[in-house]
């Protein structure tokens, strides 16, 4: 059996590139679009059979790469691939007949060896090859459909993607140098990086580094200039995946059950302003996917500041219950942007059995109960505390259901492209991956370690689930009558020009 997981540790990110390899014969490259939804298989069976499992290693000595499944991780890798997996049935149907539908295929199968293999990379050198081949792949695909708009996304995308990874070269080598021994397993440097002298400047190349993947302000710049530029099934694996490789960078280097109060409280002030402003800037925007981009800033923002109280605090938790909170972000988000090219793909007498859906998704988000957001936010409430960081959290649950409220109604008045009922092919998976975002979360919170569900059903975690909901609904409601008043911050905001 430990064989066997460990080869799905290795086919995770191999079988993509396989693929890759083989695009370079013509009648496959031709073929790939309608076999992207294989790519993630491996993927899901080493999050299903491998968490826990012992690491998979290639190699030896200095140059041996290590591959392995934490909790986190393995949380994070499976929804990722149910993700990748629907994403890429979207897309095959989404390319058909499409121009440089091969050279879109051969970047998926890039980034997604990249994005994927982040998640099991258990040592600095396999964990920064991951970020470099998610980085260039995920550049293709923002740069797809060679506009010029398109251009200036990806251009922006992979310039402040490349500034990340130099910051945590960086930092990564001024581990490597004080690690003992040949090998660089991340295990090994983080206590390494415990009893470092250098801890402090390290920390914050690491925070700054993966902080940008993960699209906290100012550093956000890059999430809605490439999610709106980017094809749709691109913008479902860009917001919903990509982006968490911050996330799992920040669980496996912040240190875990030590309590550092000045570091976790500047970490959350992060965290709280980059969830605020997101909700600020996207109730300005006008193309869905623009909103989306932001709300995915202002998710991000959440989970940071949930786990920089719990590095405050020294809660050994905090990890898990941040990576569950992201997993949720994954299917939600990535159901949403589908349904934005559902959307235009039907007729607007349609249009409804694409919005009832994504309603809920949207109320989800803000943690409306019985949903799947409902436990993703019982998840970190314990990191949140009862005082003032609780009550921020509240506030942003709030904004994020006005935020999503303004962009199911931006969606309702978005342009229709099609003249008949939406294709299965894009059907399906958006309505496979919205059931997911419903029910699954429920159904994944025990195996996590996080305790019973059933706790998140309580009359008070109900109560404090929905009232946050019920004012960020009617917020929305008073500003509907003032939104096309409100000034058009550009996509991109600081970055505009």
């Amino acid at each position: 059996m430990n064989g066997a997981a460990q080869g799905w540790l290795i086919a995770t990110w191999a079988w993509p590139l396989v693929l890759l390899l083989a695009c370079t014969w013509a009648p496959v490259r031709q073929l790939m679009p309608r076999l992207l939804a294989l790519v993630p298989l491996p993927a899901l069976a080493a999050a299903l059979f491998a968490a826990g499992a012992p690491r998979a290693s290639i190699g030896g000595g200095s140059l041996e790469l290590l591959f392995g499944l934490d909790a986190p991780g393995a949380l994070l890798l499976g929804v990722a691939s149910l993700l990748w997996i629907a994403a890429g049935a979207y897309a095959g149907s989404y390319l058909r007949d499409g121009a440089h539908a091969g050279r879109f295929a051969a970047c998926w199968l890039l980034a997604a060896a990249g994005c994927l293999g982040l998640f099991v990379a258990a040592d600095l050198a396999s964990l920064y090859a991951m970020l470099a081949m998610m980085t260039i792949g995920a550049g293709g695909l923002v740069i797809h459909d060679g506009t010029p708009r398109a251009w200036r996304a990806g251009a922006t995308y992979v310039g402040l993607a490349l500034l990340a990874e130099s910051v945590l070269l960086v930092g990564l080598v001024m581990l490597a140098v004080e690690m003992p021994g040949p090998g660089l397993a991340i295990d090994d440097a983080v206590a390494t990086l415990a009893t470092s002298q250098q801890r402090a400047t390290i920390l914050a190349l690491l925070v700054f580094g993966f902080g940008l993947k993960a699209g906290l302000v100012p550093l956000h710049v890059w999430m809605p200039l490439a999610h709106s530029a980017a094809p749709v099934p691109a913008s479902s694996v860009l917001s919903g995946a990509v982006v968490k490789a911050g996330i799992i960078g920040l669980i496996r280097f912040l240190p875990p059950g030590e309590a550092l109060p000045a570091a976790g409280q500047l970490l959350a002030v992060a965290g709280f302003v980059t969830a605020f402003y997101g909700v600020l800037v996207g109730l300005t925007q006008r193309h869905p996917k623009a909103v989306l981009a932001y709300s995915s800033v202002s998710q991000m923002g959440v989970v940071v500041a949930a786990l920089g109280m719990g590095l405050a605090a020294g809660d050994g938790k905090a990890g898990i219950a941040a990576a569950f909170y992201a997993a949720h972000h994954v299917l939600v988000k990535g159901a949403l942007f589908l349904a934005v090219g559902v959307a235009a793909a039907g007729t607007q007498g349609r249009r409804g059995w694409v919005l009832a859906p994504a309603l809920l998704l949207c109320l989800g988000l803000g943690g409306l109960p019985f949903t799947g957001g409902a436990v993703a936010k019982f998840a970190v409430k314990d990191a949140f505390g009862t005082d003032l960081a609780a009550a921020l959290s509240a506030a942003s649950a709030a904004g994020t259901t006005m935020l999503m409220l303004h962009f199911l109604r931006r969606l309702a008045l978005s342009e229709v492209k099609g003249d008949g009922p939406a294709p299965a092919g894009l059907l399906l998976p958006w309505l496979t991956m919205a059931i997911a975002a419903l029910l699954l979360p429920w159904l994944i919170y025990a195996p996590a370690g996080l305790g019973s569900a059933a706790a998140a059903l309580g009359i008070d975690a109900t109560w404090q689930a929905l009232w946050p909901v019920a004012v960020g609904a009617a917020l929305a409601i008073a500003l509907r009558e003032r939104a096309e008043a409100l000034p058009r911050i550009p996509e991109g905001d600081i970055a505009a020009g």
